[in-house]
């Protein structure tokens, strides 16, 4: 293969500390191979590409590499500036233990971040400082099932656009904190299984979220099994249809706040807080379940002196299928 020498200078070079490098791309980097591996192109909706760099592959690349047992020391990503989706970047990528997003990396178009690094099971650490969210719209799954993440910091997250944060931080079980007070959630409608599965948090801080246009928010907690501290006293649920099993085996939570909750528009309730064995009190008295038509073992777990202060406030309730 005849090489261009200009870029193969260049190459010889720190793709990371070469500033101006992604400027280029599009027009010189033309070939399949060069002295530090190969490159994979993979096309996206918008039919642009992003190239992902390996450092130590000598053999063929295929789609499936990620997959395979062998692990790249390094992992270099090459973007062309016009590609608008991030999907399935590193998905199931199970031989990946780091990922570092370098001060060069620069895209300000991704508009889909979903299941970005969904199925990274050995992930240990990332960081995504760098990453530029200011136009995503997608985010459900971003994170799903990262289950060896200990730290994940999205602090610096501009959520202003997304629409669709399913699934976002779901199965990261091993997470201990995870620190959301700066996100927008103002145009957010499906937040179902959120935060699901997050077997070690114990306090979570939602009070800055808004939840005026949320339509989803179905097992949002379910299995946060350490979960103490829940703050969700600001949430509206006005459009909400779906809180089945909500805080579903949320087993360590004492106190829970939703006196606030509209359930106008509410169709199922399906074991929503089914397992939360350590509830003090449930108040309940601002619940309307008239459009609900799924309410088995709502209340399933819950002791015997919660569930007679419910019906003692709410006496045209029918508790035979919530228990």
């Amino acid at each position: 293969m005849k090489y261009n020498k200009k870029l193969q200078k260049r190459l010889n070079i720190s793709i990371n500390e070469y500033k101006d490098y992604y400027l280029s791309i599009e027009n010189e980097l033309k070939i399949a191979d060069n002295k530090f591996g190969k490159f994979i192109n993979i096309s996206n909706d918008e039919k642009e590409y992003y190239r992902i760099y390996f450092n130590n592959s000598k053999e063929e690349i295929t789609k499936n590499y990620l997959e395979d047992k062998n692990k790249p020391n390094l992992i270099q990503i090459i973007i062309n500036n016009k590609v608008k989706s991030f999907k399935k970047l590193f998905y199931k990528c199970n031989c990946i233990n780091q990922i570092i997003f370098c001060k060069t990396f620069i895209n300000t178009n991704i508009t889909d971040m979903s299941e970005m690094f969904s199925g990274c099971t050995s992930l240990k650490e990332i960081d995504i400082s760098n990453l530029d969210t200011n136009n995503a719209k997608l985010m459900n799954s971003m994170f799903y099932d990262c289950s060896s993440l200990k730290e994940l910091y999205v602090s610096n997250f501009n959520t202003n656009n997304v629409i669709n944060m399913n699934r976002l931080f779901s199965g990261c079980s091993s997470l201990k904190e995870l620190n959301v007070s700066n996100f927008n959630t103002n145009n957010v409608t499906d937040m179902s299984y959120m935060f699901s599965g997050n077997l070690l948090l114990k306090e979570l801080n939602l009070s800055n979220f808004n939840t005026k246009k949320v339509n989803k928010m179905s097992w949002m907690f379910a299995g946060c099994s350490l979960l103490i501290k829940l703050n969700i006293s600001n949430f509206i649920t006005n459009n909400v249809n779906d809180m089945a099993y909500m805080f579903y085996r949320c087993c360590s939570l004492k106190e829970l706040n939703v006196s606030n909750f509209n359930t106008n528009n509410v169709t199922n309730m399906s074991q929503m807080f089914s397992g939360c064995s350590s509830l003090k009190e449930l108040n309940l008295a601002n619940f309307n379940m008239s459009k609900v038509n799924n309410y088995y073992l709502m209340l399933y777990g819950c002791s015997d002196e919660v569930i007679k202060k419910i019906k003692k406030n709410n006496k045209n309730i029918i508790f035979n299928m919530m228990m």
